[in-house]
């Protein structure tokens, strides 16, 4: 190859590299190579710098200096900002600074006393942010009383540590006090009295009624008295959670479903545990782990011996109490002939659908059928038979009436011998025109990541919707409604399964748009949150075909909501809109309830 060629290739695949990574701004290109051909460039900076914080200790008062440490490889640090936080507050800027060391002075005189968080961002010479690591410290300026958090649900021997600061020459005691939540009568709890410092103490709860609860702590020298913040809702469970193994059936072969059936009423279940062991063994191993409800997973047979086990299944609540289902014993894996399963292709199916299925077989696979019949028929008709994997089809579901149905695949070895899978059920044919077409939210309020005033829903149907079935008369004009949302554990769908939905007044009617899963966790266990909103309507085109879009801005708390019933949300989800089939179209037809996911990349809702 002659150099001017070999350059040109050189630059060609350094041109598709570069266009392959993700893109930084502010790099700054200097490195350079060149020829008659072509050109190669390097940027001086790929890297963010690296930034942390000092504590200044567990309490500072009048004016503390705060120190950040940064440092940057390539470029250099361009800017450090250092910022605090107050408890139930926002990142409020100390000083910038750009030239080591990276100091502030930090007047605490003009803040309330308390808990605060600090942190440091910083910026190098290419324009990359690193954020630090957060520290946590006091604002005493005067008498601070204070109790750490045990956390949102607590069980069993809970230990509390207590704090004072500006103390001064006197010596403090600590009474540690409870009152049942958003109560003003208040009790020491016993064993956490008349403490000196360290201030801590065991919290018994075995004695305490499976409710939330408001702590306090209260430091007393003579007439001298302080009463820290409240530490509110905290949730005592010491309840186990309850839990069934579903029976998996026998023999097993192939990928089978393993499932069980769980609950907990007060804190929720965290996580559930299938089990197998071979029978006659005490040695349990694990199938799969499952944290948000339907608890089940598919698990390949294949992996295993073929023999007898038993299953099981262990349930953990969020407060950590534990239960173990009966066993289920004496199911038979046997994938010595010949094993098939139909993969799930969901519970809702229109349109064309791909089916598939899974077969292997000892003997060789001459052929795998699959096959349909009403839900609850015995009375199976061939959709297609494959002779060569992958055994699939489609299925035009077009062809059969609106309703539920069963699937199976059924295998045909080299012995002619036929093994039928297990059946795929609760399967519902909807070819409705009218559907849930997406679900998306904007956040319009002061805090991204919660229910705020000012954030946006808006659900899209995948035709024109008849408005006045959703509100009588409605033309789609604004119209004051009031959004609910359900804590998902009372619901039977997990601590993740908060469900959102729209009532025409604060505990009144529920507007037929149906439901929003949010797949997250937005508000506090068995709790129901209320906020004031405003439903309007349009007309959007989207692909070139008129859809009705519902949008939904929240606006003040309704009913009886506080909004310490709120969480923050930090991470990504995939939102699920089933809509109601009292809505119509245009015609009159309603609307099909196969639930609608949430378009585009995962993001952080509200």
């Amino acid at each position: 190859m002659s150099r001017p060629v070999a350059l040109l290739v050189l630059a060609l695949t350094a041109g598709l590299v570069l266009l392959g990574m993700p893109s930084f701004s502010g790099a700054t290109y200097v490195s350079t190579t060149r020829n008659t051909l072509s050109t190669v460039t390097a940027a001086s900076d790929w890297t963010p710098p690296t930034v942390s914080v000092r504590n200044p200790g567990s309490s500072v008062k009048d004016t503390a200096t705060i120190t950040a440490d940064a440092t940057d490889g390539e470029t250099g640090i361009a800017q450090v900002v250092v910022q605090y936080l107050p408890e139930n507050g926002t990142w409020t800027t100390i000083c910038t600074t750009t030239a080591a060391p990276y100091s502030c002075s930090w007047n605490t005189t003009t803040l309330a006393d308390g808990p605060y968080e600090l942190r440091a961002v910083a910026t190098d010479g290419a324009g990359y942010t690193t954020t630090s690591a957060s520290v946590t410290t006091t604002v005493a300026n005067k008498l601070v009383a204070t109790l750490a958090s045990p956390g949102d649900v607590v069980k069993g021997s809970v230990a509390l540590n207590a704090a004072v600061f500006g103390a001064g020459t006197l010596t403090y005691k600590v009474d540690v006090e409870y009152a049942l939540a958003d109560t003003t009568k208040w009790t020491p709890i016993s064993n956490c009295t008349q403490l000196v410092s360290p201030y801590t103490c065991a919290w018994n709860t075995t004695g305490f009624a499976n409710v939330g609860y408001d702590l306090r702590a209260v430091a007393t020298s003579g007439a001298s008295k302080a009463t820290s913040a409240l530490v509110s809702d905290v949730l005592v469970d010491n309840v186990a959670p309850s839990v069934t193994m579903t029976d998996p059936g026998s023999p097993l072969r192939g990928t089978v479903t393993f499932g069980a059936t769980a609950t907990d009423a007060e804190s929720g279940v965290a996580s559930v545990v299938l089990q197998y062991a071979a029978t006659g063994t005490s040695t349990w191993k694990e199938l799969c782990t499952v944290t948000t409800a339907p608890y089940s997973c598919r698990f390949d047979t294949v992996g295993i011996a073929d023999g007898s086990y038993a299953v099981r299944a262990v349930v953990t609540d969020v407060a950590g109490n534990p239960t173990t289902s009966a066993v289920v014993a004496n199911r038979v894996v046997d994938n010595t002939v010949s094993s098939v399963s139909l993969n799930d292709p969901g519970t809702y199916l229109s349109g064309t659908v791909n089916l598939t299925a899974v077969a292997n077989s000892t003997a060789g696979v001459t052929s795998v059928r699959i096959e349909r019949a009403a839900a609850g028929s015995s009375t199976w008709t061939e959709i297609c038979t494959d002779t060569t994997a992958p055994y699939s089809c489609s299925w035009s579901t077009t062809t059969v009436a609106d309703g539920g149905y069963q699937l199976r695949a059924v295998l045909v070895d080299g012995s002619s011998r036929t093994t039928t899978s297990s059946v795929v059920s609760g399967l519902v044919v909807d070819n409705s025109p009218l559907r849930g077409a997406d679900v998306q939210t904007v956040n319009g309020g002061a805090i991204s990541g919660r229910l705020d005033s000012g954030d946006v829903i808006r659900l899209t149907y995948s035709d024109q919707a008849n408005l006045s079935t959703l509100s009588a008369g409605w033309n789609g004009s604004a119209l004051g409604v009031v959004v609910r949302v359900r804590d998902g554990n009372p619901l039977g769908l997990g601590n993740k399964g908060d469900t959102l939905d729209v009532l025409r007044t604060a505990g009144g009617a529920v507007v037929p748009l149906g439901s929003v899963r949010l797949n997250e966790d937005y508000v506090k266990s068995n709790r129901t949150a209320q906020l004031n909103a405003t439903m309007t309507a349009t007309s959007v085109t989207v692909n070139g075909v008129p859809v009705t879009q519902v949008t939904l801005t929240l606006g003040s708390l309704a009913g009886n909501t506080v909004t310490k019933w709120l969480r923050t949300v930090t991470l990504t989800s995939a939102m699920q809109w089933t809509p109601s089939a009292t809505a119509t179209d245009l015609s009159g037809r309603p609307a099909s309830v196969a639930p609608a996911t949430e378009t585009g990349a995962l993001d952080r809702e509200f």
